[in-house]
């Protein structure tokens, strides 16, 4: 009873309501159907839809245009080529592509099946189908507008590998249409064909039909049978589904599928069809892949700085048939790969059978150009972790020349001046650097400090000139300073810095000296052409710019000789060559072995920087030795494999301490150490004598015999 009586109320407002609002809605649709026809609201919505369908299109057409339509063949035809310093071709990148062959080279037989399968109607339409659009338009329609395939002409399949991705998006669909009719405008039919026949996909890692057909028949594409063209059509669809390698049986239904669609365009008969259905595959592979990717860093480090730094697609970088001019000196890069595949045993292993890694960049410092690169010794992957380039570690005691002694000299210190070499702490944290030997001289000359690398008096003088020179003075040479390394003596003086460096960075910083204070921007990169011939990149003048006076760069030379003569790198010291550089080690956070070990080695013509370390230090994961025993051994086979390869360019300058008297000595103290040089320089002398007496006696028994 209730409810009924609820029920009469609610009736009873909404008709009140709708006495109400019917004469408004009424008069409403009376003025609306007034105004519609005086201004002509249906013309107006029209013409706009059309105005903007036009604007689309236009915008469509100016993109399809601005694809320069015009180098497709050519950058099809070609791959992206790296050539060396030397004008030689070095290789070629991964790319979509496999062997190009002409149209009038490929069997009518693969030309039938895959037009009878992909675009029966492809002779007579002019880059699209409206059948075909007006089927796929159908299958948007009824699949709630997921673009499911079909509808797409081998010109527009084409314009999609060429140019666009395989995203299936209702705008993808129209640029494809654009780029297709555009693409019909340059090109003839047979040029399309050949192009796309040599573009496809087959599977396997495998692309156009003259690859496909060595790799599943062991014949070139003129030679394949017809059972053989269907079956190659009939991987268009799914390459990795119904190739017959992988899926034999798929392969046969799909196949047989194709001999029937050239059944109904009638390029085969049915009984052909039915003979041609009951044949089985004999398949045979032949395919050889040719490798062109042959210094995979080096050419990762091409492909990064072509993207990162001159805004190149990777995909169009890869397919597009560019020649990029490089730094790379081949020699070097197979001299640096060798030396580490000699020394492998010097990559130490962690107790769980983990190895470290290395990497390591050589540089020339004139041009700033990279010659060769390493970025790890496992585990490469395309474009993976380059660790040459990458990477950011502590740097240790490298970093000292860069950041303490080059402001040292500019503020007036010499090789010569004399350091305090005493255990001291600095500042409110009493921060208390330690020698590695534990021992103190009280003072030292400066040039010793260098090559002994001796903490206490390295952190002395940064403090005397003052922390901002050398931070200062590192963001000069090209490295990253953090306000907190701004703010500690240790980051700034021993290598403790926050983001780390690279070996490039490294390089790169050092090769200031060599280069008489100047610094050129390390490359990989000089030129990049494209298929054209247009130069498109052109790095063949990079700029330098003054970090220090020829004069510090001098003395910074004369003390970094140093190291290798009488400090820690004498051990290493390359045979029969002058070499500067510097040593470097960082301790585990724990206190428990080594996180890091560093090393430059450099001379006027050449820098190389290599690091050595697991990618992450643990209590497992740690090395147990120090720059000079590992990464300082390989660096040593390094520069003896490839210095040889250089103008072996001599310094202008001497190693600091060879002219170096300490204050209070006598004048017999002086000649007695005259005479011990001398006595060694006889010795030496004799011993050349008596090698070259042997060796002349040698040759005149060995003439004596032959008579």
């Amino acid at each position: 009873m209730k409810t009924k009586k609820l029920q009469d109320i609610f009736e009873r407002k909404l008709k009140q309501l709708w006495n109400y609002l019917g004469p408004l809605l009424s008069r409403f649709f009376i003025v609306t159907k007034r105004k519609w026809k005086k201004y002509h609201v249906t013309k107006v919505l029209i013409l706009s839809a059309l105005t903007i369908a036009l604007g689309f299109s236009i915008y469509l057409a100016i993109l399809a245009r601005s694809a320069n339509v015009n180098t497709l063949r050519v950058g099809l035809e070609q791959s992206t080529t790296i050539i060396d310093e030397q004008g030689e071709i070095a290789g070629t990148l991964y790319a979509q592509k496999g062997t190009y062959t002409d149209i009038e080279e490929t069997s009518p037989h693969i030309i039938d099946a895959i037009i009878s399968t992909e675009d029966q109607r492809f002779e007579k339409h002019r880059g699209f189908d409206p059948i075909g659009l007006a089927r796929a338009a159908f299958g948007y329609v009824i699949n709630r507008g997921q673009i499911v395939g079909g509808g797409s002409t081998i010109t527009q399949q084409l314009a999609k590998n060429a140019y666009l991705s395989a995203d299936q998006t209702l705008m993808r669909k129209f640029r494809e249409l654009f780029l297709a009719i555009e693409i019909e405008k340059h090109y003839s039919k047979d040029d399309i064909l050949e192009m796309y026949l040599n573009h496809a996909y087959f599977g396997n890692g495998v692309w156009g039909v003259e690859d496909a057909s060595m790799k599943y028949f062991g014949k070139s594409a003129d030679e394949v049978t017809v059972p053989e063209a269907a079956t190659i059509a009939a991987m268009l669809k799914a390459p990795s589904r119904y190739n017959p390698i992988d899926n034999y049986e798929r392969s046969i239904e799909r196949r047989n599928i194709v001999l029937k669609l050239m059944t109904d365009t009638e390029v085969i008969t049915e009984e052909e069809k039915t003979t041609y259905q009951q044949t089985e595959l004999h398949l045979v592979d032949r395919y050889n892949s040719e490798n062109g990717y042959r210094y995979p860093y080096y050419f990762d480090a091409v492909i990064n700085e072509a993207v990162n730094k001159y805004d190149f697609e990777e995909e169009d970088l890869l397919n597009k048939g560019y020649t990029i001019y490089t730094s790379l000196n081949q020699t070097h890069q197979q001299q640096m790969d060798a030396a580490y595949a000699n020394n492998a045993h010097l990559i130490e292993k962690a107790a769980d059978g983990t190895s470290a890694q290395s990497a390591s960049v050589a540089l020339n410092p004139d041009t700033g150009g990279v010659t060769a690169v390493l970025g790890g010794v496992e585990g490469y992957t395309f474009r993976g972790f380059n660790r040459a380039t990458q990477m950011r570690r502590q740097p240790g005691s490298v970093i000292k020349p860069l950041g303490v002694y080059t402001p040292a000299l500019e503020a007036g210190y010499t090789p010569h001046s004399l350091l305090k070499d005493e255990l001291l702490a600095y500042g409110s944290t009493e921060y208390t650097p330690t020698n590695l030997s534990g021992e103190y001289k009280g003072e030292v000359p400066m040039f010793e400090a260098v090559a002994k690398s001796y903490n206490a008096p390295t952190v002395w003088l940064l403090n005397e000139i003052g922390i901002s020179k050398g931070a200062r003075k590192l963001e000069q040479f090209g490295l990253t300073v953090t306000d907190m390394d701004k703010q500690s003596l240790g980051n700034i003086s021993l290598g403790g810095m926050e983001r780390g460096v690279s070996p490039l960075e490294l390089a790169s910083a050092y090769s200031v000296f060599p280069n008489d204070g100047q610094k050129v921007d390390p490359h990989f990169i000089v030129k990049i052409v494209d298929a054209t011939g247009a130069i498109v990149v052109d790095n063949t003048s990079p700029k330098s710019r003054r970090v220090v006076s020829k004069e510090v760069a001098e003395e910074m030379n004369s003390m970094l000789l140093s190291v290798f003569e009488n400090g820690t790198g004498q051990q290493i010291k390359p045979a029969n060559f002058d070499v500067a550089g510097k040593t470097g080690t960082t301790q585990s956070t724990n206190g428990q072995g080594n996180s890091d070990q560093w090393i430059v080695g450099y001379t006027p013509d050449l820098v190389i920087a290599s690091w050595m370390g697991f990618d992450k230090t643990t209590d497992q994961h740690f090395l147990t030795n120090y720059s000079s025993q590992g990464v300082g051994r390989i660096l040593k086979a390094k520069l003896e494999m490839i210095l040889p390869y250089t103008e072996q360019t001599t310094f202008l300058v001497e190693e600091a301490g060879h002219d170096y008297v300490e204050e209070g000595s006598t004048f017999v103290d002086q000649l007695s150490e005259g005479m011990q040089e001398a006595g060694k320089a006889i010795k030496e002398g004799a011993s050349v004598i008596q090698e070259k007496a042997s060796q002349w006696f040698n040759q005149f028994r060995d003439q004596m015999n032959g008579e």
